[in-house]
């Protein structure tokens, strides 16, 4: 269907062309670049060249740049929109690309100037939370007005340090008088006291050092870990002062690196420019080089394959060969779809890209999932915001990035559906417009509450008062939904000349569970059940039998033709079993009842807990917060349940009947940039 047929393309062109050529394909993306398989024989002339130095140089540099802006947005806040999600990458031309190519090395100075910069002002921060701790550590110290370093005279002996408890100078002098009874003349002053330490000064005859000091330990005493050489108050006033140098050295760096604050988008387009020039270097290791001649190949679309034929011949002289690839070779793949499949790509991609020889299924599935989605919200309201938010997107962002803008086109269609269900089923913010008139006009007033007619009636049913006529109409789109996906099987075997396998592996199917089908709702018990009158002819019963034991018969016959005598029957009769998958597989169209209901049912809810006050004022603030706030979280909550099981039913029930994946995605060479998309022109 939409698979984009892929053309095998061979560039043969001089080398001194090489890097034009290059970076006009990478601005293109068009050409899927793949290494030229090696034989095992002479290469000839030709060879690779070895550009892993310069691939990571050019990494380094963009990864400078990119941790430069951000040392730069630190001290130079950027403010981003709002919305700048939606935005999208500012487009360059070939032209500004050039001039950003000669401002390159000027810009990488600037980044490497405003990294230092940011190093510089770590440092000075570490530095000034060093000096503090050291100001901390003298705090307790800050009476004494000698050196901490001293250590007596030629006839004294002098102790500093701490004891690690509180204590008193008589505290000191008598423990000292306990453990040194034969010395006198010990002095000790308390320069300051804590709970749990105590800084002393200990002073002795020189001669009695020794013992004082083995007395003094015993007590716990130990001297300060980093003495200052000059007294406490001294040495605080000097690390103060380092400190406010410190922080104008601090204030200085950062006026510098706000003075850059205008070049941040030129430096994030040189990160994007070090990033293309290391890809391409990638590129250009893998092809084959001579002195004079490069050679490349790889995959390209067919659309796009003569236009680029022609401008690589016309102006680089090129010899471009184009070629159809053969049915072997495993190609890479790209969907191209129309305005209302396209946006369902993603989800496929989700799952996986159509394998060799599948078709896209995008266009038909983008139906369902469409109608599947609204029909679990299935409120008018929400539809109508969803729309309108989507929809201002697309008209407000013309430059969003393509996956984005792909994935608000299908919630635009997705709230379409929705809007088209609510009006069906009659529900508009549940039952809001019903709930106001009666609570804040009157409306109704006097009337029996059942009796009071709706002023959003659905056109179809409300389904909270006909929950089985919503369960049957859920169980038959879910059987149109799987015959859609059996319908695919058929298509893509017929398409390969397999027509006998399409009615081995889908036509009997239809045979088997068309015919269940109909005699089932042609029995009293089911029609009963589900409130029917159908009035089907017994003949019409009995040929859908005729058909489903023919589906049975040749499933069995024909399920394990592979094999042969007993294996082939036993085959036969597990693939007839699948029939079960077939139920479970039904059944699981009953989350359309589950979500549809779910999302009336909260929302009546939350219009009831609204009215409980009444129409008086303080009933209309309850019931504009109450209103706002519950169908807020009721629109978030069932918008995602019913995102997550619209994509169970497409990969499991409708892929299961005929899709496999594994498709390999098309990569083109292109500009992988974060911050700018290059354009050609």
């Amino acid at each position: 269907m939409a698979v984009v047929e892929m053309k095998r393309i061979h560039v043969y062109a001089l080398k001194n062309n090489r890097k034009k050529i290059l970076e006009m394909l990478q601005r293109r993306a068009v050409v899927e670049v793949k290494a030229p398989e090696e034989d095992g024989g002479d290469p000839g002339p030709f060879s690779k060249t070895d550009t892993a130095s310069a691939r990571q140089t050019f990494e380094k540099n963009a990864q400078l740049i990119v941790n430069a802006v951000e040392v730069l947005d630190s001290y130079a806040p950027y403010k981003k929109p709002m919305l700048a999600m939606l935005e999208g990458r500012q487009g360059i031309n070939a032209r500004q690309y050039e001039e950003t190519a000669a401002a390159a090395p000027e810009l990488n100075k600037i980044a490497s100037r405003i990294n230092a910069l940011g190093k510089r002002i770590i440092d000075q921060q570490a530095e000034i939370a060093r000096l503090e701790s050291q100001i901390d550590a003298l705090k307790p110290w800050m009476s004494l007005d000698v050196s901490m370093r001293t250590i007596g005279t030629s006839a004294t002996s002098v102790f500093i340090g701490t004891f690690p408890e509180e204590l008193s100078e008589g505290d000191i002098k008598t423990r000292l008088a306990q453990a040194l009874p034969e010395i006198s003349g010990i002095e000790a002053e308390v320069v300051s006291t804590q709970p749990q330490q105590t800084c002393a000064f200990v002073v002795c005859l020189g001669k009695y050092g020794i013992k004082v000091e083995a007395a003094l330990r015993g007590m716990g005493f130990t001297y300060p870990a980093a003495p200052s050489k000059t007294p406490p108050p001294e040495r605080v006033e000097e690390l103060k002062k380092r400190i406010q140098a410190a922080k104008e050295d601090i204030a200085a760096a950062e006026k510098e690196i706000a003075s850059y604050g205008d070049r941040r988008q030129s430096l994030l387009f040189t990160a994007d420019y070090y990033t293309m020039r290391a890809d391409k270097y990638e590129v250009l290791g893998g092809l084959w080089q001579s002195p004079h001649v490069f050679y490349l190949t790889g995959y390209v679309p067919a659309a796009a394959a003569p236009k680029l034929q022609r401008d690589l011949e016309e102006k680089y002289a090129a010899f471009v060969e184009l070629e159809t690839p053969g049915e072997d070779e495993e190609l890479p793949v790209r969907l191209e779809n129309g305005f209302f499949g396209s946006p369902v790509e993603s989800v496929i991609e989700g799952y996986s890209l159509p394998g060799k020889f599948e078709v896209d299924p995008a266009k038909v599935m983008c139906v369902f999932y469409y109608v599947l989605f609204g029909m679990m919200l299935s409120d008018a309201a929400y539809g109508f915001l969803i729309s309108l938010a989507c929809g201002i997107v697309l008209l407000k962002f013309k430059n969003i990035e393509e996956g984005l803008r792909k994935t608000m086109k299908m919630f635009f269609f997705c709230g379409l559906s929705t809007m088209f269900w609510g009006v069906l089923f009659g529900s508009y913010f549940g039952d809001a417009v019903d709930v106001v008139a009666q609570t804040f006009f009157g409306y109704g007033a006097g009337m029996p509450k059942e009796a009071i007619p709706s002023l959003t009636p659905p056109l179809w049913f409300a389904p909270l008062d006909e929950p089985m006529r919503l369960m049957l109409f859920s169980f038959l789109l879910g059987i149109i939904h799987l015959f859609a996906g059996l319908a695919m099987q058929i298509y893509q075997l017929c398409r390969r000349g397999k027509y006998l396998d399409a009615l081995y592996d889908s036509g009997f199917w239809y045979m088997l569970v068309g015919g269940l089908i109909i005699a089932l709702v042609s029995t009293d018990m089911f029609q009963d059940m589900m409130s029917l009158e159908l009035a089907i002819p017994s003949i019409v019963t009995t040929i859908a039998l005729v058909f489903a034991a023919i589906g049975a018969v040749g499933i069995v016959a024909t399920s394990g033709r592979e094999s042969r005598g007993v294996k082939r029957f036993l085959k036969g009769l597990y693939g007839l079993y699948g029939v079960s998958s077939w139920l479970s597989d039904i059944l699981s169209y009953s989350r359309l009842l589950a979500l549809g209901l779910a999302t009336g049912v909260i929302a009546q809810v939350f219009n009831m807990l609204g009215a409980m006050a009444g129409g008086g004022p303080v009933g209309v603030v309850l019931f504009i917060v109450v209103f706002l706030i519950g169908h807020v979280l009721n629109l978030l909550i069932n918008l995602l349940g019913a995102y997550v099981h619209t994509n169970r039913l497409q990969y499991v029930e409708f892929f299961g009947k005929f899709y496999e994946g594994g498709g390999r995605k098309f990569e083109p060479f292109s500009a992988k940039t974060k911050y700018f998309k290059i354009t050609e022109e």
